[in-house]
C-alpha cells in the first residue's frame, strides 16, 4: 500500500503529464502559426517579459545549454524578432533584446493562447478558476526553485546514477 504522499505524487506526475502533453501539442501547432517554433516562442517571451539579456542568462531560464540557445536566437535574429548589441559592462559580449516586432508578435501569440485559456475555464466558477491558477503557479514555482537549486530524486543524471549517459 502506498502513504499518502506516495499516492498524491504519482496522480501529480500523470495530471502533470497530460497536462503537459496537451499543452505542448497545443501551442506546437498554434505558435508554429506564427513563423517561429514553440522553443523561439518561450525565448522571445522571456526576453519580452524579463528585458535585455546575454545568451547565458537566456539559456538558464530556458534550461537549455548555451549551443542550442544560440542557434534560436540566430533564427529569431534573422527573423528580425530578436537584436543583439555589444554589452555596456562587456563590449566582447552581446546583450539580445526582443525587437519592436518581436513584442507584437509575442503579443499576438499570447493573446491567442489566452483566448484559448477562456475556453478552458469558463465551465468553471470564479472562485475554482483562481484557486486553478494559484494552484498551477505555486506547483511552477516549486518545481522551478527544486530544478535551479540541482535537487534530484534519482533521475537518469543523478550523481553516481547514469551521469555520464546524460552528457
Amino acid at each position: 500500500m502506498t502513504s499518502g504522499i506516495d499516492a498524491d505524487a504519482r496522480a501529480l506526475q500523470a495530471a502533470v503529464a497530460d497536462l503537459v502533453r496537451v499543452y505542448q501539442f497545443r501551442d506546437r501547432d498554434q505558435i508554429c502559426c506564427h513563423d517561429i517554433s514553440v522553443t523561439q516562442c518561450y525565448a522571445l517571451e522571456m526576453l519580452v517579459q524579463h528585458g535585455p539579456m546575454r545568451v547565458n542568462a537566456l539559456a538558464e531560464r530556458l534550461f537549455l545549454d548555451k549551443s542550442t540557445t544560440s542557434r534560436v536566437v540566430s533564427t529569431l535574429v534573422r527573423k528580425r524578432y530578436v537584436e543583439g548589441r555589444p554589452d555596456p559592462s562587456d563590449g566582447r559580449a552581446l546583450t539580445l533584446s526582443a525587437t519592436k516586432q518581436g513584442r507584437r508578435l509575442c503579443t499576438r501569440i499570447t493573446d491567442d493562447l489566452i483566448e484559448q485559456q477562456k475556453h478552458v475555464l469558463e465551465d468553471l466558477e470564479p472562485a475554482m478558476r483562481g484557486a486553478v491558477v494559484e494552484v498551477v503557479r505555486r506547483l511552477a514555482r516549486a518545481a522551478d526553485a527544486r530544478f535551479r537549486a540541482g535537487v534530484s530524486t534519482g533521475g537518469c543524471c543523478a550523481p553516481g546514477e547514469g551521469s555520464a549517459a546524460c552528457g
